[in-house]
């Protein structure tokens, strides 16, 4: 990993800490060179699987693209970044265990809906209202009404 002050390649790990979900590891690195502090982290990665859409399409599974919608729809609630890391695990793990190398866009999509749900319901009425394209108003009243009378 190259210095982003001084361009070095050496470096030495300081501290290590694995994330509370453990699917990451994060260190802090000092490059040996000038000693400037750097953060890294590590996952696994997904590699090799395909994102199915609605008309047919494949793409590559993109866990950023994930992330940009629901931070969306999560902006300005009262929701940390690990717990938004840790629904994206939960839905990637889950969906890896029931889906081999594709997966449906659709089961992505209801799959971050139920997860939101339990975690906040306005974030979950903002992901579902651009998720669901709503036409009205009534389309969106009914979707918070069901929302009241389900259980968590």
């Amino acid at each position: 990993m190259r210095c982003p002050r001084c361009n070095s390649l050496d470096d030495k790990v300081v501290d290590s800490r694995i994330s509370k979900d453990g699917a990451s590891i994060r260190r802090r690195r000092e490059c040996l060179e000038c000693g400037h502090r750097i953060t890294t982290t590590e996952q696994i990665l997904r590699e090799g699987i395909m994102v199915i859409k609605q008309d047919g399409r494949r793409e590559p599974f993109d866990r950023h693209k994930i992330l940009s919608g629901i931070r969306k729809a999560c902006e300005k609630r009262p929701i940390q970044i690990e717990q938004l890391n840790m629904l994206i695990e939960d839905v990637i793990d889950a969906l890896e265990e029931k889906y081999d190398f594709e997966i449906p866009s659709r089961a992505i999509g209801e799959m971050i809906m139920e997860n939101l749900r339990r975690i906040d319901p306005i974030a979950y009425i903002r992901f579902a209202s651009v998720y669901k394209e709503f036409r009205d108003l009534s389309e969106l009243i009914e979707e918070i009404s069901a929302l009241e009378n389900r259980p968590v």
